[in-house]
């Protein structure tokens, strides 16, 4: 059956069966190693504007010049 046939059917489901399905397949998902590139108990060091103090103000100029250039 094609996603295409499925959505309708799921479409016309009731929240509690909506959520239902989305932990079946959920739990589906959970039980196959092969979904996420991730290894498990690896540290990932994720770059987040911490400590970035001049950040904000980089983005305050380019969306000052995004809405410069839409007007």
């Amino acid at each position: 059956m094609k996603l295409t046939e499925l959505l309708p059917m799921v479409r016309q489901l009731s929240a509690p069966d909506k959520l239902k399905l989305i932990r079946i397949l959920a739990e589906e998902l959970d039980t196959n190693e092969d979904i996420s590139p991730l290894e498990p108990h690896k540290v990932y060091y994720l770059a987040t504007p911490y400590d970035s103090f001049g950040a904000g103000e980089i983005l305050m100029q380019a969306m000052q010049v995004s809405n410069r250039d839409g007007e």
